[in-house]
């Protein structure tokens, strides 16, 4: 069984299409003509051998311009195209460590920071405690302060370390 999808519906009204009695009109130019009737302002875009395209709809008369209708859409998708590419994604990575984890371990893990940050991730800090260790808050706390020390350079901290249940959570992102 397939799931057919609702039509979209034109957001843009032009020529025909347009409902409101009159319009504000505008040239091809960008010049104002005033609030026109809809058949006079039809008639004016036929001069220009042009389309009418309502630019605001929710306008008290609406506005309308005098267009190249088929080179404004073409426009707008360049626009998001555009916009689209300059949009980043930033994602969080974790860590997980230990209270009691090894210096070397710990500089491993660093080093995995420093490249996450490099490529502009965030990054969330977890140190877990099982069992007795939940007594080793203190540990925990000075291990998340270890790191953020060594990431200093290259980090701000977003989220000072915290509980959350059985663990402790520190957020690091990239400066």
């Amino acid at each position: 069984m397939s799931i057919a999808k609702p039509k979209q519906t034109q957001r843009t009204r032009i020529n025909k299409a347009i409902f409101a009695r009159e319009v504000r009109l505008i040239d091809p130019e960008g010049n104002q003509l005033g609030i026109v009737p809809l058949n006079e302002a039809l008639e004016k875009a036929a001069g220009f051998g042009q389309d009418l395209v309502e630019i605001s709809p929710n306008a008290k008369p609406p506005v309308c311009k005098i267009m190249d209708y088929g080179r404004y859409k073409y426009e707008q998708t360049k626009k998001q195209q555009e916009a689209k590419k300059k949009q980043s994604t930033t994602q969080v990575k974790e860590i997980k460590v230990r209270p009691k984890t090894g210096d070397h371990d710990l500089q491993v893990k660093i080093g995995h920071i420093k490249r996450f940050l490099d490529k502009k991730d965030k990054v969330k800090v977890t140190v877990m405690f099982r069992g007795r260790e939940i007594t080793l808050s203190d540990l925990g706390r000075d291990v998340l302060e270890r790191i953020y020390e060594q990431t200093e350079d290259m980090a701000v901290l977003e989220q000072p370390p915290k509980f959350e249940g059985r663990t402790m959570v520190m957020v690091l992102a990239p400066r």
